[in-house]
């Protein structure tokens, strides 16, 4: 069963700008194109998250996009060594959720992952005012 992991997009405006990034930041890895993003420690649980996991982003406080895994290693930067996580730079919007900030990353187990929009999840049936704020901050389309 996969398991996911949440992390806050620092630096993201919006998911605009979390588009960019994926297309400004994209390599080839292994034959496919992925994006990096870095950790200080390498998760414990890297089989559970290879197994169809996704990086969940918060955006400015909203859960809003996932980025399914692709692949973990281990890089070296002068003495010290960090856990670079590989993602598909295919984005997929979630139906957004509040999520507090907090450091570093969290598991997050799949039935408590928000469904992806379009998935029969619900993301049509935000109210027409939570909608209307959420496309203002650039969150949804």
């Amino acid at each position: 069963m996969p398991l996911h992991m949440l992390r806050l997009a620092v630096g993201a405006e919006s998911l605009d700008s979390m588009r960019r990034w994926c297309a400004e930041e994209g390599e080839i890895w292994r034959g496919q194109r992925v994006i990096g993003t870095h950790t200080k420690r390498m998760p414990t649980r890297t089989e559970e998250l290879l197994d169809g996991g996704s990086l969940y982003w918060i955006v400015k406080g909203v859960l809003c996009v996932r980025a399914p895994f692709v692949g973990f290693e281990t890089v070296r930067y002068g003495e010290d060594e960090y856990c670079r996580m590989l993602l598909s730079t295919e984005l997929v919007e979630t139906v957004p959720q509040p999520k507090r900030p907090f450091q570093g990353w969290r598991y997050l187990r799949p039935e408590d992952a928000p469904a992806d929009l379009g998935a029969g999840g619900g993301g049509d049936e935000l109210p027409p005012h939570l909608a209307a704020e959420l496309r203002s901050l650039g969150i949804l389309r």
